[in-house]
């Protein structure tokens, strides 16, 4: 009993959205370690302007969160073709990489809060932009089918 609702909570495919909301909280996690730490390395150890590790440290967290949807969150593709697929998650990441940058300066330079605790604040507000554009845009019924 317990194994069938795991693998139904993390390995079998599914349309319930709050199943895929769970995976993408995990996905999310995993990317933001790895967006988290390699801001970090970028900024403290490599001496590279907090913004702009902040940008070079998303499009990792980015590419990890598109290959966590496709293979393992989402169950449906609106998309036959991956290149309009690509196209638009790389342009809603985009939008949250602009998110990201103006809630970073909006936080570290207005606000004078440390900027680790600010990139903190700033995956929360990201994130509920990333999930609803990726499941509705992106991971949903195709029209007309």
């Amino acid at each position: 009993m317990w194994r069938k609702t795991l693998n139904s909570l993390l390995k079998d495919p599914t349309g319930n959205v709050v199943v895929q909301a769970l995976r993408y909280a995990v996905s999310g996690g995993v990317a933001f370690v790895a967006d988290f730490l390699l801001l970090y390395v970028l900024t403290d150890c490599a001496h590279v302007h907090y913004l702009l590790s902040a940008i070079l440290s998303f499009c990792v967290g980015l590419l990890i969160t598109y290959l966590l949807s496709v293979y393992w969150i989402f169950d449906k593709r609106r998309f036959d073709s991956r290149v309009p697929e690509i196209i638009i998650f790389v342009l809603i990441g985009l939008v949250g990489l602009l998110i990201t940058a103006l809630f970073m300066w909006l936080f570290t330079d207005l606000l004078q809060i440390h900027y680790l605790l600010s990139k903190v604040l700033t995956t929360l507000v990201s994130t509920v932009w990333n999930f609803l554009a990726k499941k509705f845009m992106l991971f949903s019924d195709r029209k007309g089918r």
